[in-house]
């Protein structure tokens, strides 16, 4: 991981053992995949034996440690660090104009 932004420099660790907190929020994360990937076993595998629910766990969690790493970091930055997306910053980087989505006109009765 980068020590510092490469767009608009913030630096990603505010102070020594900021992400300790981090820990907990990837915790939350590989219970939320346990949960999912045990229910989803249950419902695709119509209730398996016990070695498919364990291998298909951990196998499931430990194809998922990167994400949960950068994303828990990621949520510990935004919760705790006043860190915000400001689409301003990447379109005067990229010069990519960034516009907000338009919205869903209703469905008329001709279409």
């Amino acid at each position: 991981m980068h020590q510092a932004c490469p767009v608009c420099h913030q630096h990603y660790e505010p102070e020594p053992g900021f992400y300790w907190g981090a820990m907990y929020i990837s915790y939350a994360f590989s219970v939320a995949i346990v949960v999912a990937v045990g229910i989803a076993t249950y419902v695709l595998g119509h209730d398996p034996d016990a070695w498919v629910y364990i291998t298909a766990v951990a196998v499931t969690t430990l194809l998922m440690v990167p994400l949960s790493f950068r994303f828990s970091r990621l949520v510990m930055l935004h919760l705790f660090a006043g860190i915000d997306y400001d689409p301003a910053v990447e379109a005067r980087v990229t010069g990519h104009q960034w516009r907000p989505r338009a919205a869903a006109r209703p469905m008329t009765a001709e279409q």
